[in-house]
């Protein structure tokens, strides 16, 4: 990495810089033509000189030139022009040079903003790629927060300078050249009064701006910090709660904005002088030009069209050269950013680049022992994880490592998974070491498993085949447009130094997943799901999901089978009572006042409790029927109930659980709304009040509240406003709300209510999981479980996974490992989140899964249950970092030793 910043851009861009430059030269012509083209105008048709007599004509445009050895060449003899004539072709001629400068601007300001956007992307790319090749101990002394603000917001200002850092100089110093060359033709003494302005300018403001550069600085790194702080307030969320330690982080983080605050008071209040001290230097010199040419006009030393001239040149002046000053101070502030960047990024030892080039082509299995010879790893205090420890481990072989926590055993697996570098001594396959194989190997013929897993924010079905995304595959077909702006893609990522990969392929390895491609994918996942007992739990988020059917068309076309089916079964079982369907005839009293009356789902977020409430026809519905009174009066009721009931318990009660209608935040508003209300009528409360109380009403549910307050005749009114509502319904309100029907698809509900219509009783005990095992085997028997685990697997894990439970986020990071199919098989306590007997029979499963069909990978399993090793070939047992015994099952559990009293 260079140490300089200018080196960097200079390296990587010295052809472009040398082309802008000779456009920045060719620009200074009509620019030195822009200021003397005044004086001529002033002089000559304006003033006279030239066409003293009536009828005087001058010659406009003559061109010619003396050459060396060829003699007078004229080239254009020019026109013959009267006074006025003269006047309006010079002007036009100024108009086209100030056309002209403006095009050169263009031109230049368009190149150089290109120029510092491709490096801008080339430097957050390389530094990306640093951060790929960092070694494994170095993520543990570095924030993440801190590396994203560096990469995202700090070298920001590099891609700016880019384009600058040889063209600002050059074109800014030239055109102030060239205007202080046009002032001192003119008059000398002039010229010199500007140059000595400009002198000042340029020696005293480059070092009051010094400290500014000092309280950049320190700004900077006070912001990086904050950054890194936030980001660790955001990770150790629950740490912070779980330890009242909430405003301990307010006084840090409020210490730390004070310290910024103080920071960049200074800076403004620095800045600010440092550009007042400039200003008033560049008006001093017109305030001179004025009196001194005005003085020198005055004896006849100057003429007017040269004091304008003069005058006019200079307000060209002063820009430039300010922004000369400021381009100074930006490349001094780029570079102390450049070197922090520097320092952050440039790491050694880097992981060789070599090791992590694309391979496209299927990698041969491995067939070589895996041998560690006199292998030691510490950790970052310098203490001996493991101690000189040799072993081999045969490709067919399945080990069992077994040892109490920080007997170094955890250490050994991550060292074989590449995940610590050994202080001393190698791992080898093959007679290559470990770390000097490159990715593409062991990243694919190697597969390690811990408890310590990351989910990048996308579906499940991403995250499960992540470890199958190591190339394109299949490259996408582009016609059209499309075609274009990928050819101009790839030209603009070859000239910024990016690779030319396209996001868009096909990066899946089906191959190694056991499949011929996405079509029959879901049957090589399907197994691993089940080896980890995760399908359960995918199934159960494909149940509370909505369904594409313009996707998944099997489902929606079967869907009115599945729900005959299901009666069928249920009735078969004796289980009819379990589950209440929807009839539109009929109250459910399964499910709630607000379901019951709307009789249908609304397609959110088009449509929403809010908006329904607040629609024109719903409104006169309920004055209509007289329900805004009745479920008015039913409000005040749970609301009364609910209070008395629930306001001195905690707000972790398990009773508000079962609520529905108010959460345990929510009693003392109701508690206070109560009082306020008492003794009013419906008329005299509040629009806002009546929406608060009637709200209440729309989720309650008789069986499972048990309140008492649904009649039969209130639940008949209920019936009949459904009715008159969909009756009349607007085309409007119909387009969002889906009404339910027994014999269609209804796209904006979720698919077990899809499959159920209706609702599941809650007197029943266990009800939901018995309908969730019947609704599996219904899905097998129809051949549509492949279709529903893929609904399941569109689920949204959340950044880092976060939507799923850690038990889920171990079970998902096993099934990813498996998925892999690799010839060596790492797990290091991977599932501790699970119970004992659970994790005993997924190790079991995943043992005998890939096992199966001739297929015997190496498997080398820390366990956290020894007893578990009597399914392994072979017994390896660590102590305080050392192999203290090895052998197979048998031969240990008889020997009178420590594996003897792991067992016992």
């Amino acid at each position: 990495m260079e140490k300089s910043l200018a080196r960097y851009i200079w390296k990587n861009t010295r052809l472009q810089q040398l082309w802008i430059l000779l456009v920045v030269a060719a620009s200074m012509v009509p620019y030195f033509l822009s200021f003397d083209l005044p004086k001529q105008i002033v002089n000559g048709p304006i003033q006279g000189d030239g066409f003293e007599g009536p009828g005087a004509r001058q010659t406009f445009m003559h061109i010619a030139y003396d050459i060396p050895l060829i003699g007078h060449v004229e080239l254009f003899k020019g026109l013959e022009l009267n006074r006025l004539q003269m006047l309006m072709a010079l002007s036009l001629v100024f108009l086209a040079l100030v056309v002209l400068n403006g095009l050169f601007k263009f031109y230049i300001n368009t190149y150089k903003g290109r120029l510092g956007e491709r490096m801008l992307r080339r430097i957050r790319f390389e530094l990306i790629d640093r951060v790929l090749r960092f070694p494994p101990a170095h993520f543990k002394r570095v924030k993440s927060a801190e590396i994203a603000t560096m990469i995202k917001d700090e070298v920001e200002p590099m891609g700016g300078f880019t384009g600058d850092a040889f063209v600002s100089p050059a074109l800014l110093g030239g055109q102030a050249v060239t205007a202080l060359a046009f002032i001192i033709i003119q008059n000398f003494w002039l010229g010199m009064i500007a140059a000595a302005i400009v002198g000042v300018q340029a020696v005293v403001i480059p070092r009051m701006r010094k400290r500014l550069l000092e309280l950049g600085r320190q700004r900077q790194l006070t912001a990086r910090e904050l950054s890194g702080r936030v980001g660790e307030i955001v990770e150790g969320i629950g740490t912070i709660h779980g330890n009242d330690t909430s405003n301990l982080e307010r006084a840090d983080i409020a210490t730390r904005l004070g310290r910024i605050f103080s920071i960049r008071y200074d800076l403004y209040q620095w800045k600010f002088l440092v550009k007042f001290i400039n200003n008033f230097l560049a008006q001093v010199t017109p305030f001179l030009f004025y009196a001194i040419g005005g003085y020198l006009a005055l004896q006849g030393r100057l003429d007017i069209g040269q004091l304008v001239a003069v005058i006019s040149a200079y307000k060209d002046l002063p820009g430039p050269l300010k922004e000369l000053i400021d381009w100074d101070q930006m490349r001094q502030d780029v570079q102390v950013k450049y070197a922090q960047v520097y320092e952050q990024f440039n790491v050694e030892p880097l992981i060789d680049s070599r090791i992590q080039e694309l391979a496209r082509t299927p990698i041969a299995p491995l067939t070589s022992a895996l041998v560690v010879t006199n292998l030691s790893v510490s950790d970052d205090s310098g203490a001996r994880l493991v101690d000189h420890v040799s072993v081999e481990i045969k490709p067919n072989e399945t080990v069992a490592i077994v040892g109490p926590n920080g007997s170094g055993a955890e250490a050994f697996a991550e060292a074989l998974g590449r995940l610590v570098w050994p202080d001393s001594g190698r791992i080898t396959i093959d007679g290559q070491d470990l770390l000097e194989l490159p990715e593409s190997i062991t990243g694919r013929r190697i597969s390690y498993a811990s408890a310590e897993s990351y989910f990048f924010h996308g579906t499940l079905r991403d995250n499960l085949l992540y470890g199958l995304k190591h190339a394109p595959m299949k490259e996408p077909e582009y016609d059209g447009k499309a075609a274009q702006e990928y050819k101009w893609y790839v030209a603009e990522s070859q000239k910024a130094g990016n690779p030319t990969l396209d996001l868009n392929s096909d990066w899946v390895d089906y191959t190694a997943a056991g499949a011929n491609g996405p079509e029959d994918l879901l049957k090589a996942i399907r197994p691993v799901l089940d080896a980890v007992m995760m399908s359960q739990d995918i199934l159960d988020l494909a149940l509370r999901s909505t369904v594409n059917t313009e996707v998944h068309t099997a489902l929606g076309s079967h869907i009115v089978e599945l729900r005959r089916s299901l009666r069928e079964r249920l009735a078969k079982e004796n289980l009819d009572a379990i589950v209440v369907p929807f009839d539109f005839d009929s109250y459910n009293a399964q499910a709630t006042v607000g379901e019951n009356l709307l009789f249908g789902t609304m397609k959110r977020p088009l449509m929403n409790n809010r908006r329904l409430a607040g629609h024109p026809y719903f409104q006169q519905l309920f004055r209509d029927t007289g329900l805004s009174t009745d479920l008015y009066a039913m409000g005040l009721e749970i609301a009364e109930n609910a209070v008395e009931l629930f306001h001195d318990l905690p707000p972790d009660h398990p009773f508000f659980q079962q609520l529905t209608f108010m959460t345990a935040d929510d009693i003392p508003t109701y508690q206070a709304l109560l009082q306020k209300l008492q003794g009013k009528r419906f008329e005299d409360a509040t629009p806002e009040d009546r929406a608060s109380i009637i709200r209440l009403s729309f989720a309650y549910i008789e069986p499972r509240h048990r309140f008492g307050l649904l009649t039969q005749a209130l639940m008949d009114k209920i019936v009949d406003a459904r009715k008159q509502f969909h009756e009349n319904i607007p085309s409007d309100l119909a387009e969002l709300i889906e009404r339910y029907d027994i014999s269609r698809f209804t796209a904006s509900a979720s698919l077990m209510d899809n499959v159920l219509f209706g609702r599941i009783a809650y007197q029943q005990a266990d009800a939901s999981d018995r309908i969730r095992v019947i609704m599996g085997e219904l899905f097998d028997a129809l051949d549509l479980y492949d279709d529903v685990l893929s609904i399941g697997l569109e689920f949204d894990v959340g950044s880092g996974g976060k939507r799923l439970t850690g038990v889920q986020r171990q079970k998902l990071n096993l099934a990813r490992t498996l998925l892999k199919r690799s010839d060596y098989f790492i797990f290091n306590r991977p599932i501790p989140a699970l119970d004992q007997r659970i994790q005993d029979q997924i190790t079991r499963n995943i043992i005998e899964g890939l096992h199966e069909e001739g297929k015997r990978p190496a498997i080398i399993w820390v366990l956290s249950n020894a007893k578990l090793a009597e399914i392994f070939d072979r017994v390896l047992l660590f102590d305080r970092g050392n192999l203290a015994e090895a052998g197979n099952y048998p031969e240990l559990s008889e020997k009178n030793g420590m594996f003897k009293e792991l067992l016992s």
